[in-house]
């Protein structure tokens, strides 16, 4: 069995993760270490509760003893990092707390994968050559961008407290691969969607108020642009990098699917009005709002990189993906 270290792996992303990886590997064993903050949800792995291949930890990245105790129990030889606070507006509202998580706790995770997995600067210990920490953060490091896409060459421009600690905690992965020679790789991913995603991001809270019958709340004019990623995809890009990308790597992953936010909002609506439709359209629901502070206008990826080095690319189209989720939603209830 090969152990692997999956950090938030109650979280959206890092729970499709989870159930894809021990689905497709059954010589692979996970580790999940979740503090079960809001955003943390044990329900989203309760198919795999009982299965030996696959133990919960509750605890916190920055608990250096409790990450050090991980890695020796369970000879961890590969960490997957999802774990952070991700929220803007939250970040907005409390920053520290994403200073601490975001950055300290991917340092404390570093730190021991370069005590337990090396010897010293660039040379691995015995059956520990092929260990991995895979990084996983996000376009919003970038900043905004007018025309054109961000590609791995892109500079950094953060301009939330979030980005900025995502943009820090990248960085001191990178250290770690260009000054000891640890095994890194970054991927920086577009906006996720898919079934299980906290009900505060902006598709479920869009999803739920229709529902409801509620005000959907849309930030300014609407036009703030993103690029949209079905999470399977993602799941499914991230195998590939694991066991095919070369040491000290990075990967943009979006999905091809660029919208305004106002755009996304009456699609979805659009939708709702044909599979479980009422009097008036949900789009009656639309209520813009004050505009979000530091609101970044466009994000757009480039990933032409991880197209052409790892064959990867996204597998349906947006409209399909958005049908099924919405229809997921409406069957299982979640989160309304």
């Amino acid at each position: 069995m090969k152990s692997i270290l999956v950090t938030g792996g109650a979280g959206f992303i890092g729970s499709n993760f989870i159930l894809y990886i021990l689905n497709k590997y059954p010589k692979y064993r996970v580790i999940n270490l979740d503090l079960l903050t809001y955003a943390g949800n044990l329900d989203n792995l309760s198919d795999i509760k009982n299965d030996d291949r696959y133990t919960f930890i509750k605890g916190d990245i920055c608990d250096e003893e409790l990450v050090q105790r991980i890695f020796e129990d369970y000879d961890i030889k590969n960490v997957v990092h999802f774990a952070a606070e991700s929220h803007v507006d939250n970040s907005i509202a409390d920053p520290k707390k994403f200073i601490k998580t975001n950055v300290e706790g991917t340092f404390t995770l570093l730190n021991q994968a370069y005590k337990n997995w090396m010897e010293k600067p660039f040379k691995y210990k015995d059956n520990y050559e092929n260990s991995l920490f895979l990084h996983i953060s996000t376009d919003e490091v970038y900043g905004s961008i007018i025309n054109g896409a961000f590609t791995e060459n892109s500079s950094y421009a953060p301009n939330s407290p979030y980005s900025a600690s995502k943009a820090s905690s990248d960085l001191i992965v990178r250290s770690y691969n260009k000054t000891y020679g640890l095994n890194t790789i970054i991927t920086n991913c577009s906006n996720n969607f898919g079934p299980r995603q906290h009900s505060e991001k902006f598709i479920p809270t869009i999803i739920k108020n229709a529902l409801k019958g509620t005000r959907i709340p849309v930030y300014g004019n609407g036009k703030n642009v993103r690029d949209w990623l079905y999470v399977m995809d993602h799941c499914i890009a991230l195998d590939l990098i694991i066991h095919k990308a070369r040491s000290g790597t990075r990967y943009n992953i979006g999905g091809d699917n660029e919208l305004e936010n106002i755009e996304l909002v009456e699609l979805i609506c659009t939708t709702l009005d044909e599979i479980l439709p009422k009097q008036t359209s949900y789009k009656e629901l639309i209520s813009f709002v004050e505009d979000r502070y530091g609101h970044d206008k466009r994000y757009a990826i480039n990933n032409a990189k991880i197209q052409v080095e790892l064959g990867w690319k996204p597998s349906m189209s947006f409209k399909e993906y958005l049908s099924f989720t919405i229809q997921g939603y409406i069957k299982m209830n979640k989160g309304l």
